[in-house]
């Protein structure tokens, strides 16, 4: 342990050694803001640089009596969507590069009171609303992987980061999927928690989202290390009374009478699933098995259907909401990947959408009875071999094999249920490897479950890590 660099080391692994005080604070940041320094300038994932104010922090922390919390020292970035006081949320629009913070999103106070550290703030694409990473304000950000892949998006700064070493954990958030498929991507692992169990609220909002938009959004946090979610997200789900709706439930539930009966479908909707994830699913599937699931095959109720409807009333929502800030502020590509989202699902007039969101319940129903028996499900993330930087903007079909793939990521925004990403395997392709994850949903209120499922995977099947940084050691010297 003493040979491996700091920043290195999982969320777990480094908290621990700071708690017993075989490394300071200041050790721990300087190593993550070492590593920034070397390979954010490739990568582009960091987009403010908070090295500065890190180490006057972590200083702070050395000095304390005792450990501040779970975190303490432990080396966090931010993505710039959420705000923290004195930075900007821009979310990648140029129109938004001065829009500052007056005070801390409910999150980030958490992860503060918690002691961690932030070392920097990640970037997003415009309005957060492409499955790609890329703004006019800041630029592209690259998969560490190589450029043959993307970093998905909208946390695709966040994905980056943290599969690169640059923080042990890295903030995102996941509308439709943004925590999951950055997570896929870039080889690292989520879990999107359900609805209601993060506090949410921006000091500096103007307004109010749409209601849809507060059910089916989540925050949430990338880790290397599935136990890394464990140690974290206790501290992510603490209450705050700016949130009316935040659910105070404790992380862990009681626990279930084994063995935990889980799902499992190797459906897909539109394209065929890839032989290479559909391999890594089979992999996934017998590490559960051995670490003691029940694994069963089954059939997902109304999965195409909960796709199509809530698309529609998302892009409803979005659209009555969004067009003209996007006409009015954004740039031609996120223009073209709007106006495109909306010729391939139309939006719909005002009854159509009241019966689309009463319609909600009843999916919501079919999936929580079926839960009853299954607590979990084992399914696919994504279908193909996780796409090249820059598809989702390729006209409709670039759009159908990105965004209009998320059959499986939708339904777990759709219905508000937690749903998690590991890896699974390395797929080798002409172009270079690729990440494979797979997806496991939880019954409502059960992110310990999925969190507690990803772990059984990742100890049989290992993480990406180490594999990655012998990659990246070709251009940067650890």
């Amino acid at each position: 342990m003493a040979s491996t660099p700091l920043w290195q080391l999982c969320a777990t692994e480094l908290g621990g050694l700071i708690q017993s005080g075989q490394v300071s604070a200041v050790e721990a940041v300087q190593s993550s803001i070492d590593r920034m320094h070397a390979v954010n300038p490739d990568l582009n994932a960091v987009v403010t640089d908070l090295s500065e104010s890190a180490l006057t922090r972590a200083r702070a922390l050395d000095a304390a009596k005792g450990p501040k919390g779970p975190l303490h020292g432990v080396p966090v970035t931010i993505k710039i969507n959420i705000d923290q006081k004195g930075e900007a949320s821009s979310n990648g629009v140029v129109a938004l590069k001065d829009l500052v913070a007056p005070g801390d999103a409910p999150l980030v106070k958490n992860l503060l009171d918690a002691g961690a550290v932030v070392i920097g703030r990640t970037n997003v694409p415009e309005f957060s609303r492409r499955c790609e990473t890329d703004n006019p304000l800041f630029g592209q950000t690259w998969n560490p992987w190589g450029r043959h892949v993307s970093a998905g998006g909208s946390s695709g700064g966040a994905g980056s980061a943290v599969a690169a070493g640059i923080g042990a954990l890295a903030h995102g958030n996941d509308i439709g999927g943004s925590l999951r498929f950055p997570a896929a991507g870039n080889g690292v692992v989520t879990v999107k928690p359900g609805v209601g169990r993060v506090p949410v609220f921006n000091p500096s909002a103007g307004a109010e989202r749409g209601i849809l938009a507060q059910q089916m959004s989540a925050q949430g946090l990338l880790a290397r290390s599935a136990r890394d979610l464990h140690l974290s997200m206790p501290a992510m789900i603490a209450p705050d009374a700016r949130d009316p709706f935040h659910v105070p439930l404790p992380w862990r539930g009681p626990a279930l009478e084994g063995p935990i009966k889980v799902g499992f479908s190797l459906e897909s909707p539109d394209l065929p699933l890839h032989p290479q994830v559909e391999k890594a699913l089979l992999a996934a599937k017998a590490a559960l098995t051995d670490a003691g699931y029940a694994v069963e095959e089954i059939a997902p109720p109304s999965l195409k259907e909960i796709q199509f409807e809530g698309r529609s009333a998302l892009m409803t929502e979005s659209f009555a909401l969004m067009a003209e800030d996007i006409a009015k502020y954004g740039s031609p590509a996120i223009a073209s990947v709007f106006e495109e989202n909306y010729r391939r699902t139309p939006t719909v007039e005002m009854k159509r959408m009241m019966e689309l969101l009463a319609h909600r319940t009843f999916f919501a129903r079919q999936w929580s009875v079926l839960m009853d028996e299954y607590p979990l499900f084992l399914s696919p993330f994504y279908p193909l071999p996780f796409y090249k930087p820059g598809r989702d903007a390729e006209g409709a079909e670039g759009l159908r094999e990105t965004m209009g793939q998320g059959h499986w990521s939708t339904l777990g925004n759709y219905l508000g249920l937690p749903a998690g990403n590991v890896p699974a395997a390395l797929g080798q392709f002409p172009e270079g490897p690729k990440p494979i994850g797979v997806q496991i949903l939880g019954r409502r209120w059960r992110e310990d479950l999925v969190v507690d499922a990803m772990i059984a995977i990742e100890d049989r099947l290992g993480t990406l890590s180490a594999r990655l940084w012998e990659r990246m050691r070709e251009k940067v010297p650890a």
